[in-house]
């Protein structure tokens, strides 16, 4: 049997219990007329011979001719139910799940909230089921599924009604939800009309569809079943606070910090041991004040009506050009007694609600070296000490990134590897790495490493002090929050400056650094960075920081004499502007806690102020013989068919940078490709070598080349 006709079937299955339900309906509404002496609803060219025959033409779509038996109940019948678990094991049988079960269990639907769903469905199966409705509300007007017909279904005593009809209304799971949508808006809500999601009826009918995306309460929070107090809030601080807003003497609650120290966890807390709801305020898209004044009321008055509490997350609402939504959301939550928390990176304390509202507040700091790494201990036991150690010094993750790191690394786990304890801290690694990644906004590139140390080649001293840096940085959580050393140094993180001339193997450097440590590389994209307008490259350098500090990369300034080059005396309107964009990065660059490199060609052109701040400055020479024949050898692969055709001996003694030797090598194997050639030989990288130094402005004379220096004639 096809996944579509099961769900059919399972669907007409249900229907028989709304059918019994119909049958005493009509016979109640026609025991009422002839008690009130109404000729039924002839009137309205529908009697009681009519509806008697829409009945028995709506019994005979569900009932397959099996004798069922007849009940007045909306329940199931025992032998029905054993047809209905019949169906559910060869649906499992198949890999498949009845699509009615589906939306029962992810929305947590009560029996009534099920017939609910089946009333609303119902004249999409048959158009005989709207007449009937027309019927039992004695209004053929009135053919839609409605509130009233549905409480009259459902439920048999007013108290039973009366909250069914609180479960039906726009506070209710089926309307939060979106499964049951509101046709139109009614006098009252009684007679409010409703029907199901074409999706929902589509995915009822058989037919494939999200429900777990679709069909939510976009701003109900999912609490997490673990949850872990930042470190800095005591248990017994959290229980009094509870209390407290449980009796309404805390209406307003401040949770202030950097994005990294668990406020998100605080506020889930806070949620959990109050025992109430918690419900996220989203602002819309838009700046038109009227419209957010209606989703902030919208949002207060869902909260109070489902006595939860409403979170406002404030760092999009504190700049300069939100000051109207600002003021509507403050005198929104002003006059409203619904529990609300605030977060924000940065404070927000508007006088108006610290006067209407009774306001305390949390300023989280961010977790040291060894709460992180507790924290890592406590999210994943399988993780021993070392390797908690290493995450905690690479990654300042919140407690939510945390386990979303961890449920990505355990599902890469079950798809491609056995399930070892190594390979989960190899994939744990790259799933940090992943949950941090956000978009650059067009300023940087994500680079991600691909090049090691064997691909360095520089003076062994010159080598061993750029794999140091690698080394510095993962010890720097260690020796700046464990043994005190952050306490005298202005901000955190390592900083490292590149001098030397081009091609010498800065950037590669940067790359094998980053490699090392596991992190991925921005690199700063100047040219977009840079802007004519005033404040504009200020806003931009802000951005890719911020980007760095939430994707933890390696944070990389190729040719950065451009950007932090010497302050001068303010001789014209521009320089004022200039000194205070280096001003800026000055502040932001002591801020940053992770690893920033500078490259620059031309070190005396930086600013002093800069080079003080340096953990670590290395100067890059132009290579040796001894390192430029290294370079030879690995920029022909070993795939290349060079078939010993190339003198290594004789190139080593040219004075090439390694990027320029590489790009001889590669021009070489081009012309021979373009030759349809077998073999890279000495004639194509002699020719490749002499488009490099015309590139250059250089003079290639044929005695550097010794005995190939005749392969010049004739090479442009």
């Amino acid at each position: 049997m096809e996944p579509a006709t099961l769900a059919i079937e399972h669907l007409l299955l249900r229907m028989r219990g709304l059918n019994r339900a119909l049958h005493a309906a009509v016979e109640a509404q026609r025991t009422a007329a002839e008690r009130f002496a109404r000729p039924g609803l002839s009137s309205l060219c529908v009697t009681d011979e009519h509806v008697h025959a829409l009945l028995d033409d709506v019994d005979a779509l569900v009932a397959h001719g099996n004798g069922l038996t007849t009940t007045t109940e909306t329940n199931l019948t025992d032998q029905e139910l054993n047809v209905e678990q019949q169906l559910r094991t060869y649906a499992e049988e198949q890999g498949y799940r009845l699509p009615f079960d589906v939306l029962s269990e992810s929305l947590d639907l009560n029996a009534e909230e099920l017939v609910a769903l089946l009333v609303c469905a119902a004249p999409e199966v048959s158009p005989a089921y709207s007449r009937i409705y027309g019927y039992i509300l004695d209004d053929l007007n009135r053919q839609q599924p409605c509130v009233e017909l549905i409480c009259l279904l459902a439920a048999s005593t007013a108290p039973e009604r009366l909250t069914l009809r609180r479960e039906l209304g726009r506070y209710g799971r089926l309307r939060l939800s979106g499964l049951l949508q509101p046709l139109a808006e009614a006098s009252v809500e009684a007679r409010q009309e409703l029907r199901v999601h074409p999706a929902g009826l589509h995915f009822l009918l058989g037919g494939p569809c999200d429900t777990a995306s679709l069909f939510r309460d976009r701003d109900e929070v999912i609490l997490p079943e673990e949850l872990e107090l930042p470190p800095d809030v005591e248990r017994a601080t959290m229980e009094r606070l509870s209390r407290l807003i449980t009796d309404q003497q805390v209406t307003l609650v401040g949770v202030w910090g950097a994005r990294h120290c668990n406020k998100e966890d605080l506020v889930f807390a806070l949620a959990a041991e109050s025992g109430i709801r918690l419900r996220r305020f989203q602002f819309p898209a838009g700046t038109n004040q009227a419209e957010i004044g209606q989703s902030i009321n919208q949002s207060i008055q869902t909260a109070s009506a489902l006595g939860a509490m409403l979170w406002v997350e404030t760092d999009e609402v504190q700049t300069p050009e939100h000051e109207g939504i600002r003021n509507v959301l403050v005198e929104a939550l002003a006059v409203s007694n619904v529990p609300v928390v605030l977060t924000g990176t940065h404070p927000w304390r508007p006088v108006r609600l610290l006067e209407s509202r009774r306001y305390t507040e949390f300023e989280l700091v961010t977790p040291g070296f060894q709460t992180r790494k507790q924290m890592w201990l406590q999210t994943l036991p399988e993780v021993v000490d070392p390797q908690a150690g290493n995450l905690a010094a690479r990654f300042r993750l919140s407690g939510t990134e945390m386990r979303a790191a961890v449920q990505l690394a355990r599902t890469n786990v079950a798809l491609n590897t056995n399930g070892h304890r190594a390979e989960l801290f190899q994939h744990l690694e790259t799933a940090c790495s992943t949950v941090t990644r956000k978009r650059s906004d067009h300023f940087a590139t994500f680079v991600k490493p691909k090049r090691t140390a064997e691909d360095l080649i520089l003076r062994d001293d010159v080598h061993k002090q750029v794999l140091e840096i690698a080394y510095f940085f993962r010890a720097s959580a260690l020796v700046d929050e464990e043994w005190g050393f952050g306490r005298l140094a202005q901000g955190g993180g390592i900083k490292v400056l590149f001098t030397g001339e081009p091609g010498t193997g800065k950037t590669l450097a940067a790359e094998v650094i980053a490699g090392i440590i596991g992190l991925p590389l921005l690199k700063v994209d100047l040219s977009r960075v840079v802007s004519k307008w005033v404040g504009e490259s200020e806003k931009n350098l802000d951005t890719v920081f911020r980007e760095a500090e939430e994707s933890h990369s390696v944070l990389f300034f190729d040719e950065a004499d451009s950007l932090f080059g010497k302050r001068g005396e303010v001789q014209h309107g521009t320089d004022r502007y200039s000194n205070l964009e280096v001003g800026f990065l000055l502040q932001r660059l002591e801020a940053y806690f992770g690893l920033v490199i500078l490259a620059s060609n031309l070190k005396d052109q930086i600013d002093s102020a800069f080079t003080r701040r340096f953990h670590v400055i290395v100067h890059f020479p132009l290579p040796q013989p001894a390192e430029r024949r290294r370079i030879w050898n690995l920029a022909f692969p070993p795939l290349a068919p060079t078939e010993n055709k190339v003198d290594f001996d004789m190139l080593m003694q040219l004075n090439m940078s390694g990027a320029a030797i590489v790009s001889a090598a590669r021009t070489a194997a081009l012309l021979a490709a373009e030759e349809n050639s077998s073999t890279i030989s000495m004639g194509h990288v002699v020719r490749g070598i002499a488009r490099q130094f015309h590139r250059e402005a250089r003079i290639l004379p044929p005695a550097a080349l010794g005995s190939y220096g005749s392969l010049l004639q004739g090479v442009r």
